[in-house]
């Protein structure tokens, strides 16, 4: 028997040794998809341990059927896709149309790295950080994102090439930032 097989069945029995060996395990992992589908650092916090509880509730329906990792990969998505739901209807209409002066403040760039492209995918309008995100790093098919976020197959199609200019537009702005300071 594996290690990730013991915890499993120490978390299965609600040993709170193994939940916290599973919760440091994956934390790490997870955090950083949740920071891609959050608002906020909180946010994503939120979203890491409510994953989690659902990771601790949802384990006897586990199946050993496919990987562990894409079965919890799969929880925390999904709770990212529902904290979204709640909050959808409460974006004021201001912070959509205010998003382009968000899109062009300088952030003193010396380089482009990693937490600064996340940065540009994270001021993505919501409904675009999302579709972008599903799609191009979850692989979820538009078929698969209409039916997870509610909206036509077109219109994901829609918001995705949207995300994709915006990003490809703040990369330039950026590139020219870098060349500049060199």
């Amino acid at each position: 028997m594996d290690n990730l097989t013991k915890i499993l069945k120490g978390c299965l029995q609600q040993r709170r040794s193994d939940q916290y060996r599973l919760y440091a395990m994956y934390s790490k992992q997870m955090f950083g998809i949740c920071l891609r589908y959050a608002a906020s650092h909180d946010e994503a916090q939120d979203i890491l341990q409510e994953g989690f509880v659902k990771v601790f509730l949802k384990l006897p329906s586990y199946k050993e059927k496919g990987s562990f990792e894409g079965w919890i990969k799969r929880i925390f998505v999904n709770t990212a896709i529902e904290k979204y739901r709640e909050r959808v209807y409460h974006i004021p209409l201001d912070d959509v149309i205010d998003y382009e002066s968000h899109v062009h403040q300088n952030q003193g760039i010396d380089a482009l790295h990693t937490r600064d492209i996340l940065g540009f995918v994270q001021k993505l309008p919501m409904q675009y950080r999302l579709v972008f995100n599903l799609y191009a790093l979850e692989g979820y098919s538009h078929k698969e994102i209409s039916e997870a976020l509610d909206i036509t197959e077109s219109t994901s199609r829609s918001n995705l090439a949207r995300a994709r200019m915006l990003l490809k537009d703040k990369l330039k702005d950026e590139i020219k930032l870098v060349i500049k300071a060199i």
